[in-house]
């Protein structure tokens, strides 16, 4: 299957004694992912359960906030809840998995890749270290021919993972603005991203912004990213860091006359 996921450390910031500096500790999310990185080399031990439908997905969205999205294409339901280390409180949101199961004679030992789209509900996830609470649909695929509803019964059954680049071929980067958006509020949904998946950083630039520059948004929850101030004047465009630092700008994606729940889509991917 693909070559193995290759993390990158993230930049470290050196401060000086001398100058008093305060330097900010790293966020949860970022130890996490931190952690994560250095853990796992190739593929990795780990539980998984199912949760849902027995051919579904499991979830709407979930704690990502991909809403009504995760039956279609790209995800077309091989999605996947994730424990605190593959979740890391949001940032784990979008990226791609290939989990094979170990454990039961129902397993094919082929890998299925899976996106992370939710958070595993309190309590159920926390009893290993890595733990994938796949949906119906997703667990099912991982069983012999015929087998799947077998492998479902079994329900919590070993397995191994390896990270894995998302391949989401023809589809370019969405961008939702959520409904609570307004002239001075600014909340968008980002959705679809190949390559990494997740997202370490947004930056939103304004048309006739002062100096033109980059603006921080900050991560509401999930895959939203947020940004306070205004009167907002579009077309807007929205820089994207992914989570190995790779950055990619989706030029004047939000357009001038923007609505709040409109789906705005560009013509740029990883």
């Amino acid at each position: 299957m693909g070559s193995s996921f290759v993390f990158a450390a993230p930049a470290v910031v050196a401060c000086s004694l001398l100058l008093l500096c305060n330097c900010g500790a790293p966020s949860p999310s970022a130890v996490q992912a931190e952690e994560l990185r250095r853990e796992v080399h190739g593929w990795a031990d780990a539980r998984a359960t199912w949760y849902g439908p027995p051919g579904g997905a499991g979830t709407d969205g979930g704690a990502c906030g991909y809403q009504g999205d995760v039956e279609q294409p790209p995800f077309s339901a091989m999605i996947t809840a994730g424990g605190p280390s593959i979740f890391q409180s949001g940032q784990g949101c979008g990226a791609c998995y290939q989990v094979k199961c170990t454990g039961n004679a129902a397993c094919s030992g082929r890998p299925v890749t899976v996106v992370v789209t939710d958070e595993c509900p309190d309590g159920t996830c926390l009893s290993e270290r890595f733990h994938f609470d796949l949906g119906g649909r997703a667990f099912g695929a991982m069983a012999k021919p015929g087998l799947a509803e077998a492998l479902r019964h079994a329900g919590n059954i070993k397995v191994q993972f390896n990270r894995v680049a998302c391949n989401w071929k023809g589809v370019d980067m969405a961008f939702k603005v959520d409904v609570g958006s307004n002239p001075y509020y600014l909340a968008v949904l980002v959705e679809d991203e190949s390559g990494d998946g997740d997202l370490s950083a947004v930056d939103l630039r304004q048309h006739g912004g002062s100096g033109g520059g980059w603006a921080p948004m900050q991560r509401s929850w999930g895959a939203v990213w947020k940004y306070n101030g205004g009167p907002l004047q579009g077309p807007m465009s929205i820089r994207l860091t992914s989570g190995s630092g790779r950055k990619l700008v989706a030029a004047d994606v939000i357009p001038a006359g923007w609505q709040p729940g409109r789906t705005y889509r560009s013509v740029v991917n990883y």
